[in-house]
């Protein structure tokens, strides 16, 4: 028997919660942007008045308001928002244990063993949107369909306030047509990759040899030939079931761009060792070093590299971190973000075998870390900093 999966999306999520408060903003086109004095500035959500403007999630607020000189400009309440997340998982939680969230206003519901007290998928789904608007005063978008791909598919294909059903009888009606970047997961490199070998369509991947796909794309050419075929099994976890840690990573977009070694170096200490101060506070480690790095036209690239051994050391991550940006980047030209994390986690270390520095120069660099962990946990974060970072001017919230 297939399962009757919903996946329900917040419409317009912090521009909504910002209209409970605010009634008037659902008069005027408005968004919800980062802050631009922190090089933050992009809208985060906008209204339909303006969508209408053609505004875009993710677009510079110069742009937008060039798009939309009316445009009104409001900053994220994050807390506020979380606040609402729980209100509304709460009303999904009345409806079957099984909600799992994929962001603060997205979930998947499997209301499989629900279906024989409250109806059907679809009846479900009206009915959660019909309690969302009246006893919260938001609206949400649901996909119903057998499967998680598939209702996420669903949820985004009909907004606002609407319930779209993709069943296995009109799956390849409704899904196959849309282009490759709707399915989940396909980034713009993906896109790319499958548009220069003409593949434009959820029904080309579909219909795509499997195993051709995966000499384009590697094993996440297979997924998505499995998914766009109705062959997602993925299960929807239940409400506090925490989804196995992968990977531990920190980014920072700056307060101006980094120049040069020195800046270079503070940023890339920084982030490792709020990396590895994680690592090991969930007795993680990890043998994959990766960095991400931005320059302020937003071009970005991504390197890693596999160390012989897993480590949590602050010293080992830094030292390979600033390897990998030496090979990479061309230390004259500016940065705007860099990203630091480590995958390839495990509960253990090894011999925690050090690769840059001899057995006195490792352990002094274990004790260390154990004496700023401890000094953290007792005084607070932002306690004790490395001199190089502290003298910088560079430090910035995370993005």
């Amino acid at each position: 028997m297939d399962r009757t999966i919903l996946h329900c999306d917040c419409n317009a999520y912090f521009a909504s919660v910002e209209c409970l408060f605010r009634p008037e903003l659902k008069s005027v086109p408005m968004a919800v942007c980062g802050d631009p004095e922190m090089r933050h500035g992009i809208v985060l959500a906008k209204n339909e008045l303006a969508k209408a403007c053609g505004v875009q999630t993710a677009e510079p607020i110069w742009q937008a308001k060039r798009k939309c000189p009316r445009l009104v400009v409001i900053q994220p309440q994050h807390g506020r928002y979380a606040e609402y997340c729980k209100k509304i998982n709460a009303v999904y939680a009345e409806y079957t244990d099984q909600v799992e969230a994929f962001s603060v206003d997205e979930s998947w519901l499997d209301v499989t063993g629900s279906t024989h007290l409250f109806g059907d998928g679809k009846t479900i789904a009206d009915a959660l949107r019909k309690r969302l608007r009246e006893e919260i005063g938001l609206t949400i978008s649901v996909g119903v369909s057998f499967n998680k791909t598939f209702a996420k598919l669903g949820s985004d294909y009909k907004k606002p306030d609407a319930t779209t059903v993709i069943l296995r009888d009109n799956f390849k009606e409704i899904v196959w047509p849309l282009p490759t970047r709707d399915m989940l997961f396909v980034g713009k490199a993906a896109e790319s990759e499958l548009k220069k070998h003409g593949i434009t369509t959820i029904g080309q991947i579909a219909t795509a040899d499997k195993e051709r796909l995966k000499r384009m794309l590697g094993k996440m050419g297979e997924n998505l030939w499995e998914c766009a075929n109705g062959l997602d099994a993925s299960p929807v976890r239940r409400i506090g079931e925490v989804e196995p840690v992968k990977s531990i990573s920190n980014d920072i977009t700056f307060r101006r761009d980094l120049k040069g070694e020195e800046d270079v170096r503070a940023g890339l200490l920084m982030l490792s060792d709020q990396v590895c101060t994680r690592l090991r506070r969930q007795r993680l480690y990890g043998s994959v070093v990766h960095i991400t790095i931005k320059d302020p036209m937003l071009h970005s690239i991504t390197r890693q590299k596999r160390l012989k051994e897993p480590t949590n050391i602050t010293a080992d991550v830094f030292a390979t971190a600033l390897t990998l940006l030496f090979d990479h980047w061309e230390l004259s030209a500016p940065i705007r973000m860099l990203g630091v994390g480590v995958s390839a986690l495990s509960g253990h270390c090894g011999d925690q075998i050090s690769f840059f520095m001899d057995d006195e120069k490792k352990r002094r660099a274990q004790k260390l870390d154990a004496t700023l962990d401890t000094i953290r946990e007792r005084f607070g974060k932002d306690a004790i900093q490395f001199g190089s970072i502290l003298q910088s001017d560079i430090k910035h919230k995370k993005t």
